[in-house]
């Protein structure tokens, strides 16, 4: 049986493949945060409360197109933690620009509603990385 926690954000998960603002807006807390790292194309940024949520969500929605967004991997984390691998690919909708990341996302969830929403990720292809690995 899933957690509350996964079912809460597999929902956010679903509102945002339906790009259904509103709904995702609904699944954050009043004074929610927002972290996102950045990564080698876009950079960090932090966002509080349901605005900041909507600000974050709208920008996604309005200036990306979504390619694929995959969510992986779920490692459950207790009743009120939840540790997402996946990855992404995004056009800009100005540009033409393509994004593709790597991502690990935590999110915490109280009372049935996103309390924090955190992000590391990467826009390096495996080529781009050093160290003796190459390009695994």
């Amino acid at each position: 049986m899933k957690t509350q926690t996964r079912q809460v954000v597999e929902k956010m998960f679903e509102k945002f493949a339906q790009q259904d603002i509103d709904a995702i807006v609904e699944t954050f807390s009043e004074d929610a945060i927002l972290i996102h790292h950045g990564t080698q194309i876009m950079p960090s940024a932090k966002f509080v409360g349901r605005e900041g949520a909507r600000m974050f969500f709208e920008f996604n929605i309005h200036a990306l197109e979504v390619v694929y967004f995959n969510a992986n991997e779920f490692i459950e984390g207790g009743e009120d933690k939840l540790i997402i691998l996946g990855n992404e690919h995004f056009i800009s909708k100005e540009d033409k620009s393509e994004m593709k990341n790597r991502w690990v996302q935590i999110y915490t969830v109280n009372n049935g509603l996103i309390t924090k929403m955190e992000e590391f990720a990467t826009s390096a292809a495996p080529e781009q990385y050093g160290g003796n690995a190459g390009g695994l």
